[in-house]
């Protein structure tokens, strides 16, 4: 007997060494090619970057998961309690694995296959985070036995707290949304706090299933399963009687969080998204849970969206009708094959076939109904046949000249609902921008008539050739070397030999005319070519090109005169600014679109700031150690001869190019711009407070026709946009400095007067000099040839 109970003993102890050593060398096998979990103490998951206009209002949201990380102590317990109860109730208790739990699992599938039903896992809270963060979701033993190992790891290493709290965050609860915090914006439009016990059960539904419990899609089951987890509470003494009794009789009312971005700042918030990635990376951007503060206005964005889009299609509309978006042969099923045409969510607009076409009227029937309208004769008067920029086919007398049967065209309801119009897609685009020239802060950019038609920004992106709205930066450049604004110049045929074989320059002015001689002033009002080419080989066209670089409108231009009248290339967003040295006393500006941006800790890593500030981070009793304030802006031009050019770009509105103008009745400076063959056409003006830039052009350049100036073509925007400006705390004039005196000239001669009269205007000088009353007789001073 003794013999075989030490025989049995052997047998047990051999393959209880057995075991030892198969579960050792599994371990040990298993363990050579763990992942480190320990950067699990410090990890935050990816958090999206949070885009906010200057009220605080979330304008955009830039992620590849919708996440928002919430801190474990900021989260409510009853809403702990309904994911442990659901997940893992002996979470406090197990070190990684619930023993528990798995025998229980083991009895609860085994009568699972009995009766067909799905088989259960027992997978703790920090076994899913050991498979989330550190391993694939491969179905295999070994996967198992490695999420085994690094639970007992991480329990070691980590707090239940810290686990609870990456596991919260990181979660998929379906709809894109990762994690807690998002899962309870994205189906009850709340934060945490806000939630009910029975809206936290049926958010801990979801981690078993995200697809099979997602109450947008199966809202018995959701509810079902979310009465299961309120009776797990209630066993687990989460829940007292009452508590229970209340939450299961709770109606759940789902309330997706919309987050209605302003369709109309897409090209702003895009603009900053690309400064966010090329300063950032594309990691930080998308899942560094950036705040982003911007100056986005966007009260201003509406306005010059709107007033972009009304001209450009008023523009368009002059030209003609270039067609329908086509001619469908096959109508059946017509409105099912509508995907590959590009629609603009900004407009209202409608895709139509055209039933029926008699001479008054045509009939329509919408995308969106099956009930026939009609389009009436008198609403197509302006759909004359496009032929080309400058030229129309016949007045339009029958509606059969403008549709056919089953053409697929545009359409707009009237605000009262009575009627239909026919609308096209402009082709002609344009770009707004609005800033702010003592700062920069950019507060409108519109890259073009529609962000959904074309994310190219026409604003930033755009190089073109600003025309004579350069023009002012000639005149400042002679300004600040010695001429005054009733200096006279002449306004005669003027050519010029060029350098490397380019052969003559002749330039001419708009409308092939000379105006003989005529002030300063009146060179800018009246955007003359000719007078502008003689002041700048005076003045040296060098001098003129170097201001032009200070202020950024272009980079490494020729020593061509050419440059003088705006053949070099620049952007709308670099003229604008440029313009803002007119403004604020001479001084070149730093545009920003971003004013602040913090990490997801709070830490400020950006700020725009306007000036440097030496010693500002240091503690001295030393009087002359106190820091030091240094601007971050340049003089590129006097006080007063900024002033003089405020002053004569107001007579552009008063007088000159600009003067349909002048019975707004704000203070308004600028000047119109237009390239050869009205390729594209500017009207960059400003208030005491706003750079208001407009550009409209083709994005393949093409003559905008020969009447299209930027008078007509762009000037329209811009007077829109100052129209409806908001009145509240706008200035009421342009600051005149100390050093410039204000005296009576004539301006039709330039010659001083004590008389009043329609001629006579208040003229601007520098306090050190003098009106001349002579001519300045450039002749002698250019080698011209005539």
């Amino acid at each position: 007997m003794g013999n075989l109970l030490k025989s049995i003993g052997l047998v047990v102890l051999f393959f209880s060494f057995t075991a030892f050593l198969v579960i050792f060398l599994a371990l040990w096998y298993f363990s050579s090619d763990l992942p480190n979990y320990r950067f699990l103490e410090n990890y935050k998951p990816p958090v999206s970057t949070k885009v906010y206009n200057n009220n605080g209002e979330i304008s955009a949201d830039f992620a590849i998961q919708k996440r928002t990380f919430i801190s474990i102590n900021t989260i409510p317990p009853f809403v702990i309690n309904a994911f442990l109860s659901a997940e893992d109730k002996n979470f406090f208790e197990h070190p990684g694995i619930d023993a528990r739990g798995i025998i229980r699992a083991v009895f609860k599938n085994i009568k699972n296959v009995a009766t067909g039903q799905r088989l259960e896992g027992a997978s703790t809270i920090t076994q899913q985070v050991a498979k989330n963060f550190l391993l694939t979701s491969e179905v295999s033993l070994s996967r198992k036995i490695k999420e085994a190992i690094l639970a007992f790891r991480i329990e070691k290493y980590l707090s239940k707290n810290r686990i609870l709290e990456l596991y919260l965050n990181e979660i998929f609860l379906g709809e894109r949304s990762y994690g807690i915090a998002s899962a309870s914006m994205t189906y009850f439009d709340k934060s945490l706090k806000e939630l009910s016990i029975s809206e936290a059960a049926l958010l801990a539904t979801m981690p078993k299933a995200p697809s099979s419990y997602n109450p947008y899609r199966s809202l018995s089951a959701a509810i079902k399963r979310k009465d299961w987890v309120l009776e797990r509470m209630f066993e687990n003494n989460f829940l007292s009687k009452n508590e229970y009794a209340l939450a299961i009789k709770e109606e759940i009312v789902l309330k997706k969080r919309i987050l209605d971005f302003y369709k109309e700042s897409l090209f702003f918030t895009e603009e900053v998204r690309r400064f966010l990635f090329d300063k950032y990376g594309e990691d930080i951007l998308y899942k560094g849970g950036l705040y982003v503060k911007t100056s986005l206005d966007n009260e201003l964005q509406r306005i010059a969206t709107n007033a972009l889009r009304k001209n450009l299609e008023l523009y368009d509309r002059r030209h003609g009708w270039r067609g329908p978006v086509k001619n469908i042969k096959n109508t059946n099923e017509w409105k099912l094959n509508l995907n590959a045409i590009k629609f603009d969510e900004i407009n209202n607009w409608k895709l139509a076939l055209v039933k029926n076409v008699n001479s008054n009227y045509a009939e329509i029937e919408t995308s969106e109904s099956n009930k026939t309208v009609q389009l009436q004769l008198e609403d197509l008067k302006w759909a004359r046949k496009f032929i080309n920029s400058d030229s129309l086919g016949p007045a339009i007398s029958d509606v059969n000249q403008v549709l056919q049967i089953n053409d697929l065209i545009w359409v707009e309801q009237s605000e009262d609902n009575k009627k239909w119009y026919l609308r096209q897609m402009p082709e002609v685009n344009g770009a707004v921008v609005i800033l702010n020239p003592w700062n920069g802060r950019i507060y409108s950019m519109v890259g073009g008539y529609s962000f959904d038609l074309s994310q190219f920004n026409r604003s930033s992106q755009a190089m073109r050739q600003p025309g004579s709205a350069l023009k002012p930066f000639v005149y400042a450049s002679a300004l600040d070397n010695g001429y005054q604004p009733n200096t006279i110049l002449l306004d005669a045929p003027y050519v010029s030999e060029q350098p490397k074989d380019l052969g003559k320059w002749k330039p001419d002015n708009y409308g092939n005319k000379f105006y003989g001689k005529n002030t300063l002033r009146s060179g800018v009002e009246q955007s003359r070519n000719l007078m502008t080419v003689r002041l700048a080989e005076a003045v040296g066209n060098e001098k003129i090109l170097d201001l032009a670089k200070k202020t950024k409108i272009y980079q490494n231009p020729q020593n061509l005169l050419s440059f003088a009248l705006g053949a070099g290339e620049t952007t709308l967003l670099n003229l604008s600014s440029a313009y803002s040295v007119f403004t604020n006393g001479g001084k070149t500006i730093e545009t920003s679109l971003v004013d602040l941006i913090q990490d997801q800790n709070g830490k400020i890593i950006y700020q725009k700031k306007n000036y440097q500030c030496e010693g500002c981070n240091e503690i001295s009793q030393e009087l002359e150690n106190y820091p030091k304030i240094t601007s971050n802006e340049n003089a590129v031009l006097t006080e007063a001869t900024a002033y003089q050019m405020v002053s004569i770009l107001e007579g552009v509105i008063d007088r000159g190019t600009g003067k349909q103008m002048n019975n707004i009745k704000i203070p308004l400076a600028g000047k119109t711009g237009t390239t050869n063959n009205n390729l594209d056409a500017w009207f960059i003006g400003f208030t005491p407070d706003l750079i208001i830039g407009v550009y409209v052009g083709f994005d393949e350049p093409k003559t905008l026709g020969k009447s299209e100036t930027g008078a007509k073509a762009a000037l329209p925007v811009f007077q829109d946009i100052v129209q409806n400006l908001p009145k509240k705390g706008m200035s009421s004039f342009f600051k005149i400095p100390p050093s410039v005196n204000l005296v009576n000239v004539n301006i039709a001669d330039g010659l001083s007067s004590k008389t009043s009269n329609t001629n006579v205007i208040l003229e601007s000088f520098k306090i050190d000099e003098f009106p001349q009353d002579k001519y300045i007789d450039l002749e002698k001073k250019l080698s011209t040839v005539y």
